[in-house]
């Protein structure tokens, strides 16, 4: 049996809506189709009868500056995001996140839109961006609007994306102030294209030498994309120390929920690690305050 019957190719995002709404159920968006295409060819998604290619969408393949914001199309490829000069001196995470998805051929293929409307709880760009208080964009028939990316997840590889003709068009991150920096790392077994055992991303505004505000994403540590919230609060308006660290690394073994995986990594694993993990993670992210 075919994975699809129709293939289609809007060039305006109004034309992908429609086209939605009126292709013969069920169908589906595809971008770099990396996620999508595995899954149909194992079986970890229904058949679908027609494919929405919106690649073709010139306003969903940018990368620029509005405002106060960098606003990135939800088509624009991972190794779009770790060449861009904007995205290289405002958010540092990001670019770490984005340059170790998958190989090469991979990030000249997959999409950042892909990578969070997929909804995975360790999806790399996806907590790499998770820690940057970003805002998404979904386009419908009525129009659009955005979201708190803290909002869009609701279970592992579900999202606020409803049965109904819509999908994610744009993520808006922060500029980068003075006094602010991010980070992301992650462990992974040695093939260089592995999905992540644990990975970390921090995102901290210094005034002096207290932690002003901190935002803190780890995945997989629940069924979404987590941001540790009640361990941000512990940090907030807090002087910076190794003894702070290890608060931190105590609280975030207590509101974290990792799981076993048997193709990755056991929960005592990933309790292990996290602590390292993050004392890492936090440390480059104060550093590039200054």
């Amino acid at each position: 049996m075919s994975l699809w019957q129709q293939y289609y190719l809007p060039r305006t995002i109004s034309e992908a809506i429609i086209l939605l709404k009126t292709s013969p159920q069920p169908s589906s968006i595809i971008a770099g189709g990396t996620d999508l295409m595995l899954d149909l060819n194992q079986g970890n998604h229904e058949p679908v009868f027609a494919l929405i290619d919106i690649t073709e969408i010139d306003e969903l393949k940018k990368i620029e500056q509005i405002g106060n914001e960098i606003v990135i199309g939800a088509c624009v490829t991972h190794n779009q995001i770790v060449k861009n000069q904007l995205i290289q001196k405002n958010a540092d995470g990001v670019i770490e996140a984005c340059g170790l998805i998958g190989g090469p051929q991979v990030r000249n293929s997959a999409t950042i839109g892909g990578n969070i409307a997929h909804a995975l709880p360790a999806a790399d760009g996806t907590i790499g961006i998770l820690s940057l208080d970003a805002r998404l964009e979904i386009a419908s028939e009525e129009g659009t609007r955005t979201v708190p990316m803290t909002e869009f997840f609701t279970g592992p590889g579900k999202s606020i994306l409803a049965d109904k003709p819509e999908f994610l068009t744009k993520i808006f991150i922060p500029m980068k102030k003075s006094f602010q920096g991010s980070a992301f790392k992650r462990v992974m077994r040695a093939q260089g294209i592995a999905l992540p055992i644990l990975n970390n991303s921090v995102w901290i505004e210094r005034e002096g030498e207290k932690i002003s505000e901190i935002h803190i994403a780890i995945g997989p540590a629940g069924p979404v994309p987590f941001r540790a919230h009640h361990t941000e609060g512990l940090l907030k308006g807090q002087v910076y120390s190794e003894d702070l660290i290890a608060k931190a690394q105590s609280s975030i073994l207590q509101e974290a929920k990792f799981r076993t995986s048997p193709r990755r990594a056991t929960a005592e694993y990933r309790q292990q690690l996290i602590t390292s993990l993050f004392k890492a993670t936090v440390i480059e992210a104060w550093n590039r305050t200054f």
